[in-house]
């Protein structure tokens, strides 16, 4: 608690991984993978707002519950379209359709279209002296004044958008793609670091008790994959595995290990030797059970320390991997993936566009590193007692 990087670091990441849980809960675009594309409003500035008519579509949307909707989303069951102006007459909706110039297109629809989800069979709308009659998606009749249906439309299929972060380049809200894109970094974060904590203290482990030539084995085994640059050897797993969301962590967290695995061989070379394992030996017990519960609880410390560094490693792998188009494939959001589509635009007239998840990838390594500093300093006895 007293180193205040560390703790702002930890603050960062809890509220990451609070907003990774509720998901598309919290997102304005609530569509899988948060791509739901309006194509008249590409490549806009943080803070645009516009007006949106929301026209029913003519389908049967599929309602999710609290906790589906907060995982996978789900399906706009409107389709958005942004306007300048409308006006109602008669039984009609004209509106100005927004191209991003002063003026756009105008178009018409019925109201009856705009508000409810029409029959494919019976789409006939009649007129009825002040009232309308057709049929929705479920062949249920309505009938409907046309007062009253324009007034449902001006208070539920009007709405003023803002996005807060801008637009990409397929009109797709940025802000909703960064909250998703979380999920990315974390999952790979997590499952990196289980894959690489795993192997390395099978390897580390083996090697630091038995020595001999099980530990020449395993350092030769070490000494081969460290020599292998780090891309490098995930491109080839990653061509090996297949492209996938699930094949790059796993490719990720496969060239991770060999730190782990260094880290643990020490401490186990030193553990090994002390008077407690000595008594552990001579009460009979065997192997498994001394380096899994008399030795592995001594090294938590380390391994901590190493987890959060590949933690901040896995994250900056998978955003180059993204960048370079072998990480995970669109449309799912990756912060690398988003650089990767908008780096040109970052010497011209949007370079935002670039910077916010690039901003988003550099804080959220910063905090693993800094919490990962803090907590060697809280694990290190020497520095604890010379803080007393």
């Amino acid at each position: 608690m007293r180193n205040k990087p560390a703790v702002i670091g930890l603050f960062f990441i809890l509220l990451s991984v609070f907003i990774a849980l509720l998901g598309y809960q919290i997102t304005p675009d609530f569509t899988p993978d948060a791509n739901d594309q309006i194509l008249q409003i590409t490549n806009k500035s943080p803070g645009f707002t516009v007006q949106m008519l929301k026209r029913a579509k003519n389908k049967n949307v599929e309602q999710t519950n609290f906790f589906s909707k907060m995982l996978f989303g789900h399906e706009n069951p409107d389709e958005m379209i942004p306007i300048n102006s409308y006006h109602f007459e008669e039984t009609e909706i004209i509106y100005e359709e927004y191209t991003g110039e002063n003026s756009g297109t105008q178009k018409k629809l019925p109201v009856a279209d705009v508000a409810y989800p029409l029959s494919v069979k019976q789409p006939e709308i009649a007129t009825d002296g002040n009232s309308l009659t057709f049929y929705d998606f479920n062949e249920q009749k309505i009938t409907i004044g046309i007062s009253e249906l324009q007034q449902k439309i001006e208070k539920e299929n009007i709405v003023s958008k803002t996005y807060h972060l801008g637009t990409d380049k397929f009109g797709r809200d940025i802000f909703s793609r960064l909250i998703i894109g979380v999920r990315v970094s974390l999952s790979v974060g997590i499952v990196a670091v289980f894959i690489s904590i795993f192997i390395g203290i099978l390897v580390g482990a083996a090697a630091g008790f038995f020595r001999g030539w099980v530990d020449e084995v395993c350092m030769w085994f070490i000494n081969v994959v460290w020599s292998i640059p780090t891309l490098l050897l995930v491109f080839a797993i990653t061509l090996a595995l297949g492209r996938g969301f699930w094949q790059i962590f796993i490719a990720v967290g496969l060239t991770m290990w060999v730190e782990a695995a260094r880290i643990i061989r020490g401490q186990v070379l030193s553990l090994r030797e002390m008077l407690y394992i000595e008594a552990a030996r001579s009460l009979g017990y065997s192997n498994i059970r001394i380096i899994g519960l008399h030795i592995l609880p001594n090294v938590l410390g380390p391994l901590m320390v190493v987890a959060a560094a590949n933690f901040a490693s896995a994250i900056l792998i998978e955003a180059g991997l993204s960048f370079l188009g072998i990480g995970v494939q669109p449309p799912t959001p990756s912060w690398g993936g988003m650089l990767s589509e908008n780096y040109g635009y970052i010497i011209g007239a949007n370079p935002f566009l670039a910077i916010i998840p690039g901003l988003a990838i550099m804080l959220m390594v910063l905090a693993f590193n800094v919490v990962g500093n803090g907590l060697r300093d809280a694990l290190d006895v020497r520095t604890s007692l010379g803080n007393e």
